[in-house]
């Protein structure tokens, strides 16, 4: 898994490329909970160059919004293949997440 940040107009933007599965996970979960723990509240994932999403991924992305929730934050995820928005609306995060099509939605959603 790799990721790719950028910063723009007090909104971080994590780019991921690759499989989030039990091999990146670990990388990715840690990189939310050091940013969120940094003061990071607004952020964005980019996920239109991941492929798949296991339930460990799942599980991630599930607990750095519930991290960021009672902090005031907001965490939009971006731009998902057809089979990974596919699998986002089966396991109801949908509801849990806002996803946009485009980072440049993600960004009006966010501010």
């Amino acid at each position: 898994m790799d990721v790719f940040q950028s910063t723009s107009a007090g909104v971080l933007t994590l780019t991921l490329k690759g499989r989030l599965d039990a091999d990146g996970t670990d990388k990715v979960a840690g990189l939310l909970a050091g940013y969120i723990d940094r003061g990071e509240r607004r952020l964005v994932l980019d996920i239109s160059q991941v492929d798949y999403i296991s339930s460990v991924g799942l599980r991630a992305l599930m607990l750095a919004a519930k991290r960021l929730g009672p902090l005031g934050g907001k965490m939009v995820l971006c731009a998902p293949q057809a089979p990974v928005r596919h699998l986002l609306e089966v396991a109801g995060f949908t509801s849990m997440f806002s996803i946009a099509a485009s980072r440049d939605e993600a960004a009006e959603r966010i501010l």
